[in-house]
């Protein structure tokens, strides 16, 4: 059997797992402004005079605020220069109120308003009657057409030129959640492998999952779990009808959790009793492959360098090229914070220069149709000095949790 993997159950792993959130800050009120700072500087650069923040990531990025976005409309307005206007429904002003970390003027509207009119009395009341607003690029495509038929000449142009560009470069304080929620999702792999029996479901893994990250700290448990096994892992985002798990079946465990709303991503594949020799063979292949991927993301080197060294050495040992399959059929990884996926993606085409402060997946998942599917899921921030692990990538096929 597996090192690590069964012999246990879930009371006794539950039992054993404890708060990991103590001694970890969260962002502070100055980090919050020191982003808004960037992002007006980011903005007088390339001409833009404001900046609509719809409530998402985005206004949790730059001001703090948690909310939940809906049809009526919440946003923040940031100008070029001065300070952040806020435009909330007048019933939601007390909870707003409570959440308010950056100080500024509170608009309100009333059901029968119209908000969009109301955001650009607000943008023109900062002096801006000709120029350019910069919109929240996850808004929906109605909140652009409403803003369009109050503009009145002020074009209106996609904000990810800034976002993005604020976004993907982490702080220390960043990193240090990330840090935590890894080790917290770790842990709970840890324990969920030691739960495995023949039989069990995935729904009863999930359950158990969602369980352990409550346990560990995380205050809404998962925030995403792909239990797979056998056959089913050669799909990477799962199945429709999954299977039990039987002796000797690959068992792919993908999920995450939140710490102040920064996001872990972790994904360990191993086997559930003695791997045959083809298991163990695609395995070490694919543990190459993010090792290669690893040693290639090195500051100003491209994002997209890194997956085309995966698939270079995945080719050389006589996997298919591009996407196809057997072999590597989605991008090398993706960029995580505040957003599972965001800026950087380590996927052709992405000619961006790896810096200091990224955070990204390294997972070049390899997918055998008709067998099973591995992937190994590890995280990684940029350091002066190359990558950095957040977590250290499964041991061996034998021992993947290094016990």
């Amino acid at each position: 059997m597996t090192i690590g993997v069964g012999g246990s159950s879930a009371e006794i792993e539950l039992d054993k797992l404890h708060d990991m959130t103590q001694g970890v800050a969260p962002i502070g009120n100055g980090e919050y402004l020191d982003r808004i700072a960037l992002a007006q500087k980011l903005m007088r650069d390339a001409g833009i005079d404001a900046m609509l923040v719809d409530a998402n990531s985005n206004m949790l990025y730059f001001t703090g605020i948690s909310w939940h976005r809906s049809e009526r409309l919440v946003a923040a307005i940031i100008p070029a220069r001065g300070e952040v206007r806020y435009l909330v429904p007048a019933f939601e002003k007390g909870t707003f109120d409570s959440m308010l970390k950056i100080p500024g003027k509170i608009d309100l509207w009333d059901e029968h308003d119209d908000p969009w009119l109301h955001a650009m009395r607000i943008v023109r009341e900062m002096g801006i009657h000709a120029g350019t607003l910069a919109l929240d690029e996850t808004a929906p495509f109605l909140t652009y057409e409403r803003l369009r038929e109050h503009a009145d000449g002020l074009a209106i142009v996609g904000a990810a030129r800034i976002t993005t560009v604020c976004r993907r470069k982490k702080s220390s304080t960043e990193i240090a959640l990330l840090q935590r929620a890894n080790d917290m999702t770790l842990r709970v792999h840890q324990a969920v492998a030691r739960i495995l029996r023949e039989g069990i479901s995935t729904g009863e893994v999930a359950e158990f999952i969602d369980k352990a990250h409550r346990k560990v700290g995380a205050r809404r448990g998962s925030t995403f779990c792909i239990v797979l096994f056998g056959g089913d892992t050669a799909f990477p985002h799962g199945v429709n009808a999954p299977k039990a798990l039987e002796g000797n079946d690959m068992v792919l465990i993908d999920t995450g959790c939140q710490l102040h709303g920064y996001c872990s991503d972790i994904t360990r594949t191993y086997v559930f009793g003695t791997p045959s020799d083809r298991q163990r063979e695609v395995w070490e292949h694919e543990q190459q492959a993010q090792r290669r991927a690893f040693e290639a993301a090195q500051i100003g080197k491209t994002a997209e360098s890194v997956d085309a060294a995966v698939r270079e050495y995945l080719k050389s040992v006589g996997y298919r090229d591009n996407y196809g399959l057997p072999g590597l059929p989605h991008r090398t990884g993706h960029g995580i914070g505040l957003e599972l996926h965001e800026h950087p993606y380590l996927v052709r085409g992405n000619s961006v220069p790896l810096e200091e402060g990224m955070c990204f997946s390294i997972e070049p998942m390899l997918c055998v149709p008709g067998e099973f599917g591995i992937r190994h899921e590890d995280h990684a921030y940029m350091t002066q000095s190359g990558p950095q692990w957040f977590t250290q990538p499964a041991a061996s096929i034998d021992n993947p949790f290094d016990e």
